[in-house]
């Protein structure tokens, strides 16, 4: 697995640098200290991965996930972050970004995620997409009810395919969506490619950027 990692605090960036560097399936191809290196990384090396931190001069990590997905949309992303900025999070799944991390992870939680997303998957913190879900419904429940009733009646979402789409953006799998819903991971799984369908969107990544954007989560 072919990683970059981007980040302005240099003991960090060469930090996880050092840590990756001693798994047998990544290589480390550059390291980068803002946005704008994290574009030119993408140009000249081609990671499969960028390991990127949302806070940086010049271009942060929302701006610069704009720009490379738009270019590189095969190169994956994941943010590093920290728990106050749900704003910034969601801008940046919005923009194609695999999910994010707490920069405070385990170098395992870490690697688990970059084989997620390079695997397609989204990664998500529960507890951050727990707080992301109350801030966006500091508004009435009849508002927020009313809100969800036309997205359901725009896009022809049951209510089971709304929750799906809560369970995939918290970053679970098929086969724990299953268990949750008393189904079976065939089923899930066609049930998401239903859904996929009727949401416009081609992969769980997007799906998850449908639901904040929409206020499903």
């Amino acid at each position: 697995m072919r990683i970059a990692i981007v980040d302005d605090e240099k003991l960090i960036c060469e930090g996880l640098k050092i840590i990756f560097s001693t798994y047998p399936d990544i290589e480390v191809v550059a390291t980068g200290s803002n946005g704008n290196e994290a574009l030119k990384i993408c140009e000249e090396k081609k990671p499969e991965l960028l390991l990127m931190d949302i806070r940086m001069p010049e271009c942060n990590g929302v701006e610069a996930a704009k720009k490379i997905k738009k270019d590189f949309p095969d190169i994956k992303i994941l943010i590093l972050t920290t728990f106050n900025d749900t704003e910034y999070i969601q801008k940046a799944l919005q923009y194609g970004a695999s999910g994010y991390l707490l920069k405070d992870s385990s170098p395992d939680v870490i690697y688990d995620g970059i084989k997620a997303a390079i695997s397609g998957n989204i990664v998500i913190n529960p507890e951050v997409a727990k707080t992301m879900l109350f801030e966006n419904h500091e508004e009435t429940e009849e508002r927020v009810l009313k809100t969800l009733q036309e997205i359901q009646d725009e896009y022809g979402l049951s209510q089971k395919e709304v929750e799906i789409i809560r369970l995939v953006s918290e970053g679970l799998s098929n086969k724990q969506i299953a268990y949750k819903q008393g189904l079976s991971e065939g089923t899930i799984k066609n049930n998401i490619s239903v859904i996929f369908d009727k949401t416009f969107v081609s992969d769980r990544t997007q799906l998850a950027a449908f639901a904040f954007k929409n206020g499903i989560v």
